[in-house]
């Protein structure tokens, strides 16, 4: 009990700094093709940046690579995501590459290897008291609900899995979770595309829930 404490407090922060900074110079000739090639395919940026909640709830900014293309409408407002998702975006997140910039997040602190998924930041009024202990940790890069069905996952589901790894963090836990990530990375099993998939955001799914308890 006493390693897994230590572990959990010192050790997994210490583990992610040397193995992300490791990556970072490893994969840093994926990294600049990337930018490269996103710059060209995206007309633009190539990098996704926006505000997510951290640990203790703190807001970082975390990086991606842009899958999506910025085109609007006569009115000004964004196209729907399966129109300004490109092929090469939908490559990126099949292949999981989109997430390579949150190396740098986990570099810095803001995030982990292995942690619940930092999801929108317009999502925490909607979490139960149960819930919130997924913000008790750091963010990660992969984690417990996504070797159990990635982004297929119904909400529920994958938020019980976020307080699960939260309350259990230990070194083997981690180890078995990017093991499994890598499997399912390479096998491309549960990424679901937008405009594939009729899943409500959290906040909306939520918010339709007290309405109709409130019809019934």
């Amino acid at each position: 009990m006493r390693n897994v404490m230590i572990y959990a407090k010192f050790l997994k922060r210490v583990l992610d700094f040397l193995l992300s900074t490791i990556a970072l110079v490893v994969l840093s000739p994926i990294i600049v093709l990337l930018i490269l090639i996103g710059a060209v395919a995206v007309k633009g940026n190539p990098f996704f940046i926006q505000d997510r909640p951290g640990r203790n709830e703190k807001i970082f900014k975390l990086i991606k690579f842009r899958t999506m293309t910025n085109e609007k409408d006569g009115n000004g407002e964004f196209l729907p995501d399966d129109v300004r998702l490109i092929s090469y975006g939908r490559f990126l997140r099949k292949t999981s590459l989109d997430e390579l910039p949150e190396l740098i997040n986990i570099w810095k602190g803001d995030m982990a290897i292995v942690g619940p998924r930092p999801l929108l930041t317009r999502y925490l009024p909607f979490y139960t008291e149960a819930e919130m202990k997924r913000h008790t940790v750091r963010p990660g890069l992969t984690g417990l609900a996504q070797i159990s069905g990635r982004n297929a996952l119904a909400w529920d589901s994958r938020l019980v899995l976020d307080v699960k790894y939260a309350e259990s963090i230990s070194f083997l836990g981690d180890l078995r979770i990017i093991l499994m990530t890598i499997v399912k990375v390479v096998k491309c099993k549960n990424v679901v595309d937008a405009g594939s998939f009729e899943m409500l955001d959290l906040d909306q799914e939520r918010k339709s829930k007290v309405a109709s308890n409130k019809v019934e």
